[in-house]
Formats: structure tokens, C-alpha cells, sequence
């Protein structure tokens, strides 16, 4: 059975109609259960505001300029020009019988990212362009909503495996932990839908197949961090630099991000050395790598980032931006997972499997005095700080929790930009005053928490404005909304609440403190982290905490 475009067009409008949670659950419930077995896929993709599944390297490379030519049709040939709001949406001529189908939109997608080499714009634009001479207004929409991951629906990430499993009529918990392993919604359902329970429980570590990475809780202080780990921990450094999961095979070797983005081009030393000095035909291997200076320390994150995105002269940028690398994990090896393992014994693993090469600076300790002498090591060696590994625990892919503990003030959280002002003065010209969110579970999307235009340098600004006007979404001439895409790290004074935000919270002095291009917007600090961390606060400096209506400014 193959499904129309506007059964998923009503869908979405009726999602965001509502925001009773169970309403959503249901409706998207019914739908999966009434697509096609083929369609599974496409459908939870698009559900999720992206063109093709996350499993999925392709991308559409589509411009919001492109877009709008094909709103008018401008010179794309043979395309008619789409219609406006409030014109009868019949069909056109050249649309062909029957309404535009789900494997329409999925095989339009797939010729668009396709096109490649001399003359590729001009493909893609004929190629969507005869999709979008084939839709209704509402159709339109979506699809536009679609390409530029606009959707905006409320399916936040505890929603969409529940649904998923009420589709399938299988255990939530069993959606979930398929998750954790395929990092995929869409291939998830397709496995639920198909396959049922039995299939979904039969999903484990797969070589080729990134994992979502296991996180870590902050704790107070290393005093904390031992009680909660029964007086004993594994201390490792917390390195200032980006997260890699590395998966081999004989010789071939792929490496992702931590967004799950594949960054195997950009890294050749590394597939090197996992080569020639990992001894296993197979290995899952999660790491950390640095960009550093001639004397070893760490050089600034911005240009580590600027080797991930490096798609030419990687052997230059390899060479002026040199990486180290360390290893703190073993998840597969051989035909075998070890995430059920304790991590004290994939440990003895990664150390077998490495000869002890490119690990993690590690200290097993139930010392308070160890532990102190070990944080300021890894401080003066230019890093973050130490995190407290429980030496029982196990690898939970994409779960954060006590058994790994970060353990450094809490004195910057990760923020997402929403929106960005035009600057005056010596700033005229860009984009510069930044409005900052935290991620909210509860209502499936950002809450705001304060503006700040420091802490980036003139080239930094200019790149921005470049990067937001790219991703705008409304400009009323003083202030243009974006979408949420821009993850940046923020420095505060203090978190205050205010009745300015709708978050209820404030960063006062909030400041820039780099670009946290490794991290997706799921990757921010939510907004119960930050209430938790205005808590603490008052916890550590003793003082009351303010009353629940008392302003404190805005913290801008």
C-alpha cells in the first residue's frame, strides 16, 4: 500500500495543532501503523524533519535561494510555477494521474542528492522542481520544512520511540534499547513494524553501525564523584577536544563524530594508526582527539573543528594542525560486544588491543589526596578537568548517568542560538548579539535564557553572520530567527531567574566560549540540568536561594 503526501501533510498539521501529549502519541501511532512496509523508513525521516534517515550519509546540498526560484519557477525549464496560498490545489498538467506519494518525495530526494560535478545545481533544481510542480500548497510547505529540518512538531525524543512501539504493539523499553544501538529512529521502526520484539531485542553492536555515545552527569566535586562510586573510581582525563568512535575491519577503517556524522576523510592519521597499531580484525573502538601545539598542549577547539569539516588539502591541514589521539573504551572486538561488560574489563581490553598506545591518562584511585593531585594535572595540562568512571559499570549507548561523572565547576553550559540581532557601532554589519536556549524535554523545543555578544573575535563574527543568514528562518529588520542548528559553549557569572524569559531563567554575563560544532542541538544542556545548576549554586556559596517570584535580571 503506498501512502499519499497529504495523508503525512494532515498528519503534521493536526501534530501541531495539539500539544496534548498523548493526542501526538496517537495520531503518529496510526499513521506508521498505515504506511507501507517500504515506506517505514521515509516516513519517520520526514516525521523528523529530514530528508533522509540518519543512517543515511546522503544530503540534498539545497539552498534557500533555490527555493525560492522554485516557488516561482524561475529558470528551471518545464517546471510550472508553484501556487500561492488560497488557490484551488489541483494538479498540473505535466503531474501525471494520482496523488504524490511518500516514494515520490524519497526518489525526488534521492536524484537531487545525486547530482554531483558541473552543472549539479541546475539538476537539482529541475529535479525538485518537477516534485514541487506536482504539490498542493500545504505539500509544498512541508516539503520545503522538510529539506531545511524545520518541522517543528513537538516529537520530541521520548515521543517518537513510544509511538514507534505502539505502532508495532512492542515494549517501549524495547524501541529504546534498539535505539541505543542503531542510533536510527527510522531503520528502528522498520525493525519493530517488520520484525516485532524478537527482532527489535536481536539488535546489538554492529561494526559500521556508530552507537550513540555513553555521557556523563557533572558532580560537584571529586569527594562526590568517589562517594557515589563506593570510594573508588577510575579518574581519566577529560580531554578539550571532540569525540570519535572508531570501527574497523581488517584494513578498512570509518570513523564518526559525535553527532553520528562521519568524519573518516578528514582524520587519515588516524585510519592509519587504527591500521597498523589496533590488533584486531575487528574493533569498535570510542576515543577522543586533539589538535595540538609543538609542545604538545592543546591548541583552540575552533581549529580542531576546522579539521572535521576540512574536505580538500587534508594532508596540509594534517600536517599544520596535528592530532593526538586517546582511546577510553572498547566496545566490540572480534565478533564480540562488551558493553555488557564492566568497564573495568574493557579497559584490560582497549589496553590488550592498543598495546597500551594512544590511551587515556587514567588513575584507579579511593585517595582524596590521588584524585586532587590527578585534577590538576590534567588542568595544567590545558584540559577540562577529570571524569570518574565506575569500574563496575557497563557501556550504555546514549545514556547519561552516575556511572560516568565530569567533574568540573559548573560554570558554562552548552547553549543553542535562536536568533541573532544586528549589530551597531564597530559590530554594524553582522550579526551579533546572540539569543541563547537550553533544550526543553517538556515542551519539545528551545526556552530561552539570555543574549551576549562577546566572546567571539571579528573573523569569528563574520563567519556567523554568514552561517545564520544561511539558516534564517524570519527577519523583522532588527532581529532575525534562525533555526535551532548552532551549538556554542557559554561562560556565566551566575544563573539567575527572570520573568523575561519563558524558560523562567537567566545567564547573567553570558559569554561565548567557542563553537560546539561537534554537538547537535539534542546536545545541549537542557532546562532541567539548568535548574539543577541554579540550585547547586546556592548549595555551593551557602547562600538561601531567592524567592521563586523575586526578579534578578535579565542576564544579558
Amino acid at each position: 500500500m503506498a501512502t499519499p503526501l497529504g495523508r503525512l501533510v494532515e498528519l503534521c498539521q493536526a501534530l501541531a495543532a495539539t500539544r496534548a501529549r498523548l493526542v501526538k502519541l496517537r495520531l503518529t501511532a496510526e499513521f506508521l501503523r498505515q504506511v507501507g512496509p517500504d515506506e517505514v523508513r521515509w516516513a519517520v525521516a520526514f516525521l523528523t524533519g529530514r530528508p533522509f534517515p540518519v543512517s543515511d550519509s546522503r544530503v540534498l546540498d539545497v539552498a534557500w535561494a533555490t527555493l525560492g526560484e522554485l516557488r516561482s519557477g524561475a529558470g528551471v525549464e518545464g517546471v510550472e510555477p508553484a501556487r500561492s496560498e488560497g488557490v484551488e490545489p489541483t494538479r498540473s498538467a505535466t503531474s501525471g494521474a494520482g496523488p504524490l506519494l511518500l516514494g515520490d518525495v524519497a526518489a525526488a530526494f534521492e536524484a537531487v542528492a545525486a547530482a554531483r560535478g558541473p552543472g549539479s545545481r541546475q539538476r537539482k533544481r529541475q529535479a525538485l522542481g518537477s516534485l514541487f510542480a506536482r504539490v498542493t500548497p500545504d505539500e509544498r510547505d512541508l516539503l520545503e520544512r522538510i529539506i531545511h529540518g524545520e518541522m517543528r512538531l513537538g516529537l520530541q525524543e521520548g515521543l517518537l520511540p513510544e509511538a514507534i512501539a505502539a505502532a508495532a504493539g512492542v515494549p517501549a523499553a524495547a524501541v529504546r534499547r534498539a535505539l541505543h544501538f542503531l542510533s536510527d529512529p527510522a531503520v528502528v521502526a522498520r525493525i519493530a513494524l517488520a520484525e516485532g520484539e524478537a527482532g527489535l531485542l536481536a539488535v546489538s553492536v554492529r561494526v559500521f553501525v556508530p552507537l550513540l555515545p555513553m555521557l556523563a552527569e557533572p558532580a560537584r566535586d571529586l569527594a562526590e564523584a568517589l562517594r557515589i562510586h563506593g570510594g573508588r573510581t577510575a579518574l581519566e582525563f577529560k580531554y578539550d577536544g571532540a569525540r570519535i568512535q572508531l570501527h574497523k575491519r581488517g584494513d578498512e577503517v570509518r570513523i564518526w563524530g559525535r553527532r553520528l556524522t562521519e568524519v573518516t576523510a578528514s582524520l587519515p592519521e588516524i585510519v592509519l594508526f587504527a591500521r597498523r597499531e589496533v590488533g584486531a580484525t575487528e574493533a569498535i573502538l570510542d576515543g577522543e582527539v586533539v589538535a595540538i601545539d609543538a609542545a604538545g598542549r592543546p591548541r583552540p577547539f575552533q581549529e580542531l573543528m576546522r579539521r572535521f569539516r576540512r574536505v580538500h588539502g587534508i594532508e596540509r591541514s594534517a600536517e599544520s594542525v596535528p592530532l593526538t589521539l586517546h582511546f577510553f573504551d572498547c566496545l566490540w572486538v572480534d565478533g564480540r560486544a562488551l558493553v555488557d561488560l564492566p568497564y573495568e574489563a574493557r579497559w584490560e581490553t582497549l589496553a590488550r588491543l592498543t598495546g597500551g598506545r594512544a590511551l587515556a591518562r587514567r588513575l584507579v584511585t579511593s585517595d582524596a589526596d590521588g584524585a586532587a593531585a590527578f585534577q590538576a594535572e590534567a588542568l595544567e595540562a590545558g584540559h577540562e578537568g577529570p571524569v570518574a568512571k565506575a569500574l563496575s559499570g557497563p557501556y550504555t549507548p546514549g545514556a547519561r548517568g552516575a556511572r560516568w561523572l565530569k567533574v568540573k565547576a559548573p560554570e558554562s553550559v552548552d547553549c543553542v542560538i535562536i536568533a541573532a540581532d544586528r549589530g551597531s557601532g564597530r559590530r554594524r554589519g553582522w550579526l551579533s548579539n546572540y539569543h541563547l536556549a537550553v533544550l526543553d524535554p517538556a515542551g519539545g523545543g528551545f526556552a530561552p535564557v539570555g543574549k551576549t555578544f562577546k566572546g567571539l573575535t571579528d573573523a569569528e563574527f563574520a563567519a556567523m553572520t554568514a552561517r545564520l543568514r544561511a539558516l534564517a528562518v524570519a527577519d523583522d529588520g532588527y532581529t532575525v530567527t534562525v533555526r535551532p542548528e548552532v551549538v556554542v559553549e557559554v561562560a556565566y557569572n551566575e544563573i539567575q531567574r527572570s520573568p523575561h524569559y519563558t524558560s523562567g531563567m537567566a545567564l547573567r554575563f553570558a559569554r561565548i566560549t567557542r563553537i560546539r560544532d561537534d554537538k547537535a542541538p539534542g546536545h545541549a544542556t537542557t532546562l532541567p540540568e539548568l535548574r539543577a545548576l541554579y540550585e547547586r549554586q546556592f548549595a555551593v556559596t551557602g547562600r538561601a536561594t531567592p524567592a521563586s517570584g523575586a526578579p534578578e535580571g535579565d542576564g544579558v
